[in-house]
Parts: C-alpha cells; sequence; structure tokens
C-alpha cells in the first residue's frame, strides 16, 4: 500500500476519522483505483474536442445491445422504496440535526456542491455523519441554542454525496500524488459507517454526481465491489443513485444503470447542473447552444423535457427510482406575498413532477418538505413509488436532447446583472467555508455560480445581443462587475469580497474556459 499522509492541521474528533486502518483503507482504494480515475478525465476532455467540432452527441452505437436488452437493476432495499421528498444540504453540525428532523423520506448528505471543501469541513462532515448514523448528533450553539433528534419524527434515509471524480484533495497525500477527493469521501464513510449502517436496517448509500459516461460508472462500481469485499461486506449492500446532470451522461442512462446494475437505486434529474453542462459543453458551438436568461429556462423547454422524460422513462424500464429536480426557495416569514407566490411555483413544478411518473423529488429547506410531499402523495396515494408506470409511449430522439434553440427566452441586462450578482455573492460564501448560501430566497449550491459564470462566458464569445440592443462584451461585463462590487462592499467583508470579484471575473472572462470553477477556487482556500 502508499504510504498515505496528512497534510491538513488538526480538526475536532479528527483522529477518530483518519485512524491508521481507515487511512490504510484509503491507501488500497487509491492503488487500485486512482490511476484509472486520471485516464478517465483525460477521456472527458477527448470527447467534449470531438462534440465541440461537430456540434453534436448522440447514444452510442458499441452499447446498442445494452439498451435493447432485457435486464433490471437489483431490488431495493427496504429504506430507498418511498424516496417522494428528499431533502438536501451540507453537512454542519446544525444542518445534520435540521436535515434528520425535517420529516423528509431521504437525506442527501452533501460532500460536494454544497460544501466548501476546507480541511476542516472534510473531517468534520464525516464526524457529523458518524453522529448520525448512530443517532447521537446534537449541538448547542455559543449563544446557548441547543438542537437535538426529535424522537416524534421518523428520520430519514440518510443518502451521503461524496465530491465528483475531478476534484482533488490536497490535505491528503497518498504515494507521490495529492488524494482523489471521490474516494476520500466514500472510502471514509463507508469504512466507519457501514456495520453501524446495516444494524439500523439501513446501508451504505450514495449519490454519484458529475459524471460523464458509463465507463466513470464501470468504475465507481469497480470501487464498490472491491470495498464490499475488502471489509467482508456482502456484494450488493451498496446502492447509488446517480445524478444525471450532464449532457453526455443523459445519452448514456441505460448503461450508467447497467454497469451499477448490482448497486443501482436510481437516477436524479440535476437540473442546474445539467444546464451548465449544456452551456459548457457546448459553449463555442454556435448561436443554436445558446440560452436565455436563466430565470427564462423552466423544466418546460423543450430540450429540459426530452431529458427528464428519458430519465424516468429509461429508470422504470430498468426498475430503478426517478428522483426529480431541487426545490431551492427558502420561504420568508418577512414577505409573505414573496413567499406565497414562490410557494405556487414550486407546488406546481412538484405536481408536475409527480405527474410524469417520477418516484420522488428534492427540496432545500424543512420548511418545503410538506408541500413535496403533498403533490407525491396526490399521484401515490399508498404505493411507495411508481416503478409500474414505464412510460412506454416515450420515445426521445438524440435531436430533442440538443434542441437548445427551441427555448423560448432572451438575454437581458437583468439577466446578465443578476447572473454577475448572485455569482459573486455564492463565490464570497463558498470561500468563507459556507458551500450552501442563502441567495434571494433560494438555497444556492455550487450549480448556481457554474451557471451564471458559464452563461456569462457563452454570451461574451457569441457576441450576443442584449434587449434594448446591447451587445454583451468583456468591457459591459466588468462594468457590471464593478456596479456589483460597488453594491456588495457593505454587506460582504471584504476578505471574501476582493477575491471573488476576481474569481468571478477569472472563470467568467478567461480565454481558456475552466472546466469546474471550484478547481480554481480551491486554490484560494486552506
Amino acid at each position: 500500500m502508499s504510504e498515505v499522509q496528512v497534510l491538513g492541521g488538526s480538526v475536532e474528533r479528527g483522529d477518530e476519522i483518519l485512524t491508521p486502518e481507515a487511512l490504510q483503507f484509503l491507501g488500497d482504494l487509491h492503488d487500485r483505483f486512482a490511476g484509472r480515475r486520471d485516464e478517465l478525465l483525460q477521456a472527458r476532455s477527448l470527447r467534449r474536442e470531438e462534440a465541440a467540432r461537430t456540434g453534436r452527441l448522440d447514444f452510442l452505437p458499441e452499447t446498442r445491445e445494452v439498451r435493447e436488452g432485457d435486464w433490471q437493476v437489483a431490488e431495493a432495499p427496504a429504506a430507498l422504496r418511498d424516496r417522494r421528498v428528499e431533502i438536501t444540504g451540507p453537512t454542519d453540525r446544525k444542518m445534520t440535526v435540521n436535515a434528520l428532523n425535517s420529516g423528509a423520506k431521504v437525506w442527501l448528505a452533501d460532500l460536494e456542491d454544497a460544501n466548501t471543501p476546507h480541511w476542516e469541513n472534510v473531517v468534520s462532515g464525516q464526524v457529523n455523519l458518524h453522529d448520525a448514523v448512530r443517532g447521537t448528533v446534537e449541538l448547542t450553539t455559543p449563544e446557548g441554542k441547543h438542537y437535538s433528534l426529535r424522537d416524534d419524527v421518523a428520520r430519514p434515509t440518510i443518502v451521503m454525496r461524496p465530491r465528483g471524480w475531478h476534484l482533488d484533495e490536497r490535505n491528503l497525500k497518498i504515494g507521490d500524488r495529492k488524494a482523489v477527493g471521490a474516494l476520500v469521501d466514500f472510502g471514509l464513510y463507508f469504512f466507519h459507517n457501514v456495520r453501524a449502517l446495516l444494524s439500523n436496517d439501513s446501508g451504505p448509500y450514495f449519490y454519484l454526481p458529475k459524471m460523464e459516461s458509463h465507463l466513470e460508472a464501470r468504475l465507481w462500481n469497480e470501487v464498490f465491489t472491491f470495498a464490499e469485499a475488502e471489509l467482508g461486506i456482502e456484494h450488493g449492500t451498496i446502492r447509488a443513485t446517480v445524478l444525471i446532470e450532464t449532457i453526455p451522461a443523459a445519452f448514456e442512462m441505460e448503461e450508467i444503470l447497467y454497469e451499477l446494475r448490482e448497486h443501482a437505486s436510481g437516477l436524479n434529474a440535476g437540473r442546474w447542473d445539467y444546464l451548465f453542462s449544456v452551456i459548457k459543453y457546448f459553449r463555442d458551438a454556435g448561436a443554436n447552444f445558446v440560452l436565455p436568461d436563466r430565470n427564462s429556462v423552466t423544466m418546460t423547454a423543450p430540450f429540459m423535457q426530452a431529458y427528464t422524460e428519458l430519465l424516468v422513462r429509461t429508470c422504470h424500464k430498468r426498475g430503478a427510482f426517478a428522483i426529480g429536480g431541487m426545490a431551492a426557495f427558502i420561504p420568508n416569514r418577512k414577505d409573505p406575498e414573496v413567499t406565497e407566490k414562490a410557494m405556487a411555483k414550486v407546488r406546481d413544478d412538484k405536481a408536475r413532477e409527480a405527474g410524469d411518473g417520477f418516484d420522488g423529488s428534492w427540496v432545500a429547506h424543512p420548511g418545503m418538505v410538506d408541500l413535496c410531499r403533498e403533490e407525491f402523495d396526490k399521484v401515490l396515494g399508498d404505493k411507495p413509488n411508481q416503478l409500474d408506470r414505464t412510460r412506454d409511449e416515450v420515445r426521445v430522439t438524440a435531436d430533442q436532447l440538443l434542441d437548445v434553440a427551441a427555448t423560448e427566452g432572451s438575454a437581458t441586462m437583468a439577466g446578465l446583472r443578476g447572473a454577475v450578482d448572485v455569482g459573486v455573492r455564492y463565490l464570497a460564501s463558498w470561500l468563507g467555508g459556507t458551500g450552501a448560501a442563502a441567495i434571494h430566497n433560494l438555497m444556492e449550491d455550487a450549480a448556481t455560480a457554474e451557471i451564471s459564470r458559464s452563461q456569462v462566458w457563452q454570451w461574451v464569445r457569441n457576441g450576443i445581443t442584449l434587449e434594448g440592443g446591447e451587445q454583451v462584451t468583456e468591457e459591459l461585463v466588468r462594468s457590471v462587475l464593478d456596479e456589483v462590487h460597488k453594491d456588495l462592499a457593505g454587506q460582504i467583508p471584504a476578505e471574501l469580497l476582493e477575491p471573488a470579484v476576481e474569481l468571478f471575473e477569472q472563470v467568467a472572462l478567461a480565454k481558456d474556459f475552466a472546466d469546474f470553477l471550484t478547481l480554481p477556487a480551491y486554490e484560494r482556500i486552506q
């Protein structure tokens, strides 16, 4: 096994997580799988170059037999059969208690987009998950407020989301390289919690983000198989739900489920990252791939509707669950009119998902759990899911998935300013250690900033003309950025605002498009 060195500083109770045995397990994972991960990241670049050249993606001819074959994923364990409402959020201690008390069926414990990977967050997140699994998590704040688990609410099933394949963990060195963030997050959680989870009639369940191909799913399956064998756990105990949040993955949904079929639980329509991926993948493919203002792009846009209907059809054809997208709205008691209008939109969105055949959906705030449940209860009744609704009538073509040009709406100055404002606000929060930020009554994560900066980049590079006749140029963006900078100067500490403004300008205007803004952002944190 390669030597594992802990380069990060001391974290409270970190010695309970970074034990010699756990580090050895991480070393074994890296020795076997880190090299293959590197190869797959390189394959992403090659495929993107081909798509940029042709302006196309298509279903893979070499995997036609998988799509036409007769196979099913493994039957879901009892703890994952009813997923009608899932709450997402970071793993800080307060949010952990609130999520477990929310009444949701599932808690997506997020070590990825809702988490700034400060070393303290990485390790303390594992501490909090350790206590959450055992039902011992509680918190008393410096102000004396106490948070503890309620006895009168059924606790949600924990489904942990590790970092995507693209992110490293520089505070752990394994051999002569940085650790792979995904393997660190998965490995520590699985090693410390698998037996406790099984003793609670649950199990080691995961959400897998940012994948772009079935080969990346195959690698996860190999990781799961090895981990189970290494700890003497029955094969197939691990279950994974894959976020279909990249445009190439939308063309490989069946193949992704097939690769994970003994460990698969379902697919999720990660709508915000999916929009970012569409922009990123076809950012230089011309006007047909330029999106209007973010707020104009609803789930009824033809290319988004094609994506979600294909996801439900694919999942139910293969016995897997289809989980809907995020409702990011945060109820605001101080503004009941805004809250009422937003709640009506969320209700319509959840009713649409339930009507389309989804088995459940996401919310970001405990105050939205009941609303989501109510809409799914109307369709599900006493049934735990809609696996019996196979949507055989759905037929989705490559052209439909790529029909971005049919999206209604336009690019406006308000949309440009909003993208810059939200992007800077989020980056300031992220750099400060908070990866899930409340901005303008919405709970935003990294996908928000990704959409914002990628859309600005795309508008500039395509010379988009806004409503009113003004062309989007680098100079215009910098002018808007200066205005936003001045507006936020009294609201955000300078030590966070200044680097956030610099970083937004870098990732929105640089000639070379950063694949993920979290990569250069990571270099700015400890």
